[in-house]
């Protein structure tokens, strides 16, 4: 227990209560101040605390301000995706679905998600941006129903990985009204992962509502919920 009388968990929670708070007030700081301690210094203040919170709770800097907007983004499509009757889909509509409310957790902060990617971009911030691709994907793949620990775990997310990262970027240049075009071109990159016969047979045995019936691995599935 710390010297305020808080355990290791409610400090914790307080934590990412306030890195939540701050990141939330930094997207409309980011068009004109870019990912920057700055931002984030105003994005503290504008959150109800002290300038210098966002140092505090953000030691690592912009990296760390990424990873967490990231980490919140993936929260909130969880939390979306949770209330969802994912039963009544077929495994591709889960995974369409569960991309779709990931990017539209930021559909009002495309500035913010193309600085965020530029940034990411650079050399030494590879191994940020690695991380969080890989959690996203990770977290798609719970929010479709995906409890895989084999060697499928692996294949699913390095197949679903190049359609991720490609939808964002589509989207980003997209203009189409409620950017139909990238839900049509989100489609058609699942259609081709889908065509792959031994991802497709596998998935289809994992996550089909009969299996569950016949005392198949989906028995004891449900969504992850948002940590």
């Amino acid at each position: 227990m710390s010297s305020d009388g808080m355990t290791a968990e409610q400090a914790e929670l307080e934590t990412r209560t306030i890195r939540d708070a701050i990141v939330e007030a930094a997207l409309p700081h980011v068009p004109f101040d870019g990912w920057t301690m700055k931002a984030a210094a105003i994005a503290a203040e504008d959150a109800g605390y002290p300038r210098e919170t966002a140092e505090r709770v953000f030691p690592g800097g912009v990296s760390d301000m990424l990873r967490h907007w990231s980490d919140l983004s993936d929260r909130a499509m969880l939390a979306e995706m949770a209330g969802r009757d994912l039963l009544a889909m077929g495994v591709r509509e889960r995974v369409a679905t569960a991309l779709r409310v990931r990017i539209e957790a930021n559909a009002m902060h495309k500035e913010a998600v193309r600085r965020a990617l530029s940034h990411l971009a650079l050399p030494q911030n590879a191994t940020v941006a690695l991380g969080n691709t890989l959690r996203a994907v990770d977290a798609i793949w719970y929010a479709a129903g995906d409890t895989a620990t084999d060697f499928s775990y692996y294949s699913k997310r390095a197949l679903l990985t190049p359609v991720y990262v490609s939808s964002i970027l589509y989207w980003l240049d997209d203009n189409s009204e409620e950017f139909a075009d990238t839900w049509s071109f989100i489609g058609r990159r699942l259609d081709d992962v889908m065509r792959i016969p031994r991802f497709t047979g596998g998935l289809k045995r994992l996550l089909n509502p009969l299996s569950w019936l016949s005392g198949g691995r989906g028995n004891d599935w449900e969504p992850r919920q948002p940590a």
